[in-house]
């Protein structure tokens, strides 16, 4: 899991030891006739035994010793004397060396059957024990350490002790005790049967007793127990992405094969992993250690991020090791919730396994599991839930991890956990470049997964996540959510080559939809604004300038761009106004009142000024111009009138002046 308070990874594998499902087995047989007793009274021969386990890691073994008292519960008649002398007792398969002992006789014991289950011990008493009788034996043995399989039943070293612990009686007979004795040094866990307390014994040993049994049949522990500190160590330096990482294998100086099996696998799988999730590794070095299910609340496996240390049960399988081996990329620095964590950690180690040609097991959801199903996103915290959600949640993380592999696409998903690496927002510039807004805070949650899949992929997976993620109140979310995109997905289109506001993709990616909604209300309200800006302004013949697309796009956002269109029609109407005036000044008067100025150089000037957002500048040459065209009538008159009245004085002039002249050459004559 992912715990947002310790950044800790685990993968949860529960031990179920075999012989906690079969627990203890005692069959008393006796040589003498009699009949049948009711079954609420005692067996005709009863025994109750107070028995140790003593651990001797030297040896390999449990040293077994159980102390019987044997009673004959039989009352002789005047015709007929009962006695027993021999029984049958069952006790934990894999058991060898018996010894039995008695003050005064010699009792002995041998071996009737041997199977997987138990080994069946014939006791001869050593005489006749006769009604209302009673004798005292010691029964010893040892329970070896066989060796095999890691996740063998009973292990014995100087590092680790696993073993099931029995009580002995005959049916429903209450009283004797358990005992177990660890060596000093020993930290132990005991499951199953509630014993009292431990206490410490001058030796330094652990003692931990069970008290006075009232169903002893029914009593059962399962003993693990650990040395701390007793690791040998291995390093090496590994190449991964051409990058050195050190690697080391802290072993049980006593378990050279797990370091053998786990280090070795560990080696292999972390090339495969991390070609697959398409990240390199981003620490210096990883520690690879064995541990006890006790040490990690009663997991399997564990993955540390902060100490880079996967830790992995001395019986856990491959898949285990695999699974804490992807949680060196998929924990809490790259993802949030616990779900997505351990159900790609399942699904990498499952891909790692395909490539190394290994068989694992990954978490089967079946119909069993679907009976303790929750949505992903109540998945408790770590020890916060019952075993049954554990292992259903854990199957079907797994399961919806395939699921969304599959819609993504390698190279898709691929992309995804780049995205998340490098703290990608999931929705980015349409046209590239930075984001204004920057980067998300973390690591991104169920919700920044689903866009990031979405946005980067092109694919939907919303349908998964109200399948195997949503709570109820989640669904509501994802509703507004399939709502904003719709919205978004509509304005994106219309904006075309603008990008929208950095504002708007900073609410989509924090699931502010209200605040989205609104934002994108006034987007569109300012690109159909543009839409008018745009045909008034090819109308006029006129280059759109870009004050209103990088005001669209600036923090200022849509309510900027809206002014600005709102400028730039003002502007565009004072320069149609001024060239339809021109278009109508073309007369001779209307030239001749043009005579000495050139509107249309003006609104040309302006047409270049509109061009490069000199708003005020074009409406100020407009203004001139229809000022100059809308005026010419008016003067090209006056001017004509002005023009009459100067050749009327002339002519005048003229006509006088020659009058004159005439006069004078008559004088003269």
């Amino acid at each position: 899991m992912i715990s947002s308070g310790a950044s800790r990874t685990e993968g949860r594998l529960r031990r179920v030891p075999l012989l906690a499902l079969l627990g203890p087995l005692l069959v008393v047989l006796a040589s003498v006739v009699a009949p049948p007793t009711s079954a609420a009274a005692l067996p005709d021969l009863t025994i109750v035994a107070d028995t140790r386990y003593v651990v001797q890691p030297a040896h390999h073994r449990i040293h077994v010793i159980a102390n019987l008292t044997v009673t004959n519960n039989r009352a002789d008649t005047t015709t007929t004397r009962y006695y027993f002398d021999s029984a049958f007792l069952a006790v934990l398969p894999g058991s060898q060396h018996f010894s039995l002992t008695s003050s005064g006789v010699k009792p002995s014991v041998k071996v009737r059957t041997a199977s997987s289950r138990y080994t069946l011990l014939q006791l001869n008493l050593g005489r006749r024990l006769g009604s209302g009788g009673h004798m005292t034996l010691s029964l010893a043995f040892d329970l070896p350490d066989a060796g095999g399989e890691p996740s063998r039943d009973v292990r014995v070293g100087t590092s680790l002790v696993s073993f099931p612990a029995w009580a002995f009686a005959t049916s429903a007979t209450p009283g004797g005790t358990v005992t177990v004795i660890l060596p000093k040094g020993f930290t132990g866990q005991l499951s199953g049967t509630r014993m009292r307390a431990p206490v410490s014994a001058s030796n330094g040993s652990t003692i931990y007793r069970s008290g006075p049994l009232t169903k002893p049949l029914s009593f059962f522990v399962y003993v693990v127990a650990d040395k701390p500190g007793a690791y040998r160590e291995t390093r090496q330096t590994l190449s991964l992405d051409d990058v050195p990482v050190s690697l080391a294998i802290r072993a049980w100086a006593d378990d050279s094969a797990w370091a053998k099996r786990i280090g070795g696998l560990v080696r292999r799988a972390l090339p495969a992993i991390s070609a697959a999730i398409g990240l390199p590794y981003q620490g210096d070095g990883l520690i690879v250690q064995e541990s006890v299910s006790r040490a990690m609340g009663g997991y399997a496996g564990r993955f540390d991020p902060a100490s880079q240390t996967i830790e992995v049960a001395y019986f856990a399988s491959s898949f285990v090791a695999l699974h804490e081996t992807a949680h060196a990329w998929l924990n809490g620095g790259l993802v949030a919730d616990r779900w997505i964590g351990e159900g790609f950690a399942s699904y990498y180690a499952a891909q790692a396994a395909r490539v190394l040609k290994l068989k694992v097991t990954p978490p089967a959801l079946t119909k069993a599991l679907q009976k303790a199903r929750i949505p992903l996103n109540a998945w408790p915290a770590t020890g916060r839930s019952n075993p049954a959600v554990e292992d259903y949640a854990y199957a079907a993380g797994y399961r919806l991890a395939s699921l969304i592999a599959s819609r993504a696409g390698t190279d898709g998903l691929q992309e995804v956990w780049t995205a998340a690496r490098n703290r990608e927002p999931a929705y980015l510039p349409v046209q590239g470049g930075a984001d204004a807004e920057g980067p998300p805070a973390g690591p991104p949650d169920w919700r920044g997964l689903l866009d990031l899949l979405e946005e980067r992929t092109g694919e939907e997976f919303a349908d998964l996540w109200l399948t195997w993620v949503a709570r109820p109140a989640d669904e509501k979310v994802l509703d507004g959510r399939r709502v904003a995109r719709a919205q978004y997905r509509a304005v994106v289109a219309a904006a075309g080559d603008w990008e929208l506001p950095a504002a708007i993709r900073a609410a989509m990616g924090a699931w502010r939809f209200d605040q989205a909604g609104e934002l994108l209300g006034s987007a569109g309200k300012a690109l159909e604004k543009r839409e008018d800006v745009t045909a008034r302004a090819t109308a006029a013949g006129l280059e759109l300038p870009v004050a209103m697309r990088d005001a669209f796009q600036g923090p200022a956002g849509p309510a900027a761009a809206i002014s600005e269109g709102d400028r730039e029609i003002d502007a565009i109407e004072a320069f149609s106004a001024a060239d339809r005036a021109g278009s109508l000044a073309t007369g001779f008067v209307e030239q001749v009142g043009l005579f000495g100025s050139d509107p249309a150089a003006e609104l040309e000037r302006a047409r270049k000024e509109f061009a490069a957002g000199e708003l005020d500048a074009v409406r100020e040459r407009a203004a001139l111009a229809l000022e100059a065209w809308t005026q010419a009538g008016e003067r090209g008159r006056q001017r004509l009138l002005l023009v009459l009245g100067l050749i009327v004085v002339a002519v005048a002039v003229a006509v006088g002046t020659a009058l004159v002249r005439r006069r004078r050459a008559v004088r003269y004559d």
